[in-house]
């Protein structure tokens, strides 16, 4: 999902889009799986035959590049990042989380209340993303503080995340993570903790799918970090249909196979 994203996103290569990413093609008489390698410093994967000899002919290719981690279907990213000699390397987060699917056809018709956000936001959204980015391991303390008003700008800008109402006062969030023809990737479902056990969770989510089915999709996906927000997900009418691999190093490391 992330690959085709950013290239419908940014097209081929880096420009001065994060997100705008490289492309390695592997394959002798078809394409059997492709790479991918963002200007952030993101890896990328869809190789369906799991081939060793593609991932490492990858690592070859970037040799000497800098990454700062890899996601995609856990039993791939399990392959490349040994053939990346990156198996063993320090992680702040690296877990396997359930990917669900959902078709929007038979959504709730009723909408649910809910809006994007805006500048005026800024605050407490800052507060939202920090406490969103240590609830999912990804950083803590003052750099998850960093992070989130990076996140926060980044949302801003995209106009890709609501936030759910209730009396006209926000209470919960997700977004549009990635979007391509009519498929889209739920992600940055928050739930605020003074907030939670009140099915909000399964609301805004619904919100954003009910919003995204008015835009033309047809189909979402998400993973999910905790047993918790599976159960909400299947709630809702999401299916598990694969393993979704989340590896984020604790460093930038160089590539060195």
């Amino acid at each position: 999902m992330f690959l085709r994203s950013n290239l419908a996103a940014h097209g081929v290569g880096l420009n001065a889009y994060d997100h705008s990413s490289r492309y390695f093609i592997w394959g002798k008489d078809r394409i059997q799986g492709v790479f991918g390698l963002s200007k952030k410093g993101y890896l990328m994967v869809q190789l369906p035959d799991r081939a060793t000899e593609a991932a490492e002919s990858f690592a070859r290719m970037i040799e000497g590049e800098t990454v700062l981690g890899m996601t995609g279907d856990a039993l791939q990213v399990e392959l490349t990042l040994k053939a990346l000699d990156m198996a063993q390397a320090r992680y702040r987060l690296h877990h396997d989380e359930p990917l669900y699917r959902r078709d929007l056809k038979d959504l709730p018709e009723a909408l649910i209340p809910c809006r994007g956000m805006q500048g005026s936001d800024r605050t407490w959204l800052r507060s939202w993303f920090a406490d969103y980015i240590e609830d999912t391991g990804q950083a803590a303390g003052k750099e998850a503080r960093e992070l989130a008003a990076e996140r926060v700008d980044a949302e801003l800008t995209a106009d890709r995340a609501i936030v759910l109402l209730e009396d006209a006062s926000p209470v919960a969030m997700a977004a549009v993570n990635a979007k391509i023809h009519d498929q889209i990737q739920v992600g940055g479902v928050f739930v605020p903790r003074e907030n939670r056990n009140r099915g909000l969770g399964r609301r805004v989510t619904t919100a954003l799918m009910q919003k995204a089915k008015s835009e033309g999709a047809t189909s979402a996906i998400l993973f999910a970090n905790n047993s918790p927000a599976a159960r909400a997900y299947e709630a809702i009418g999401f299916r598990q249909v694969g393993w979704y691999r989340v590896a984020l190093l604790q460093k930038p490391q160089k590539v060195v196979p």
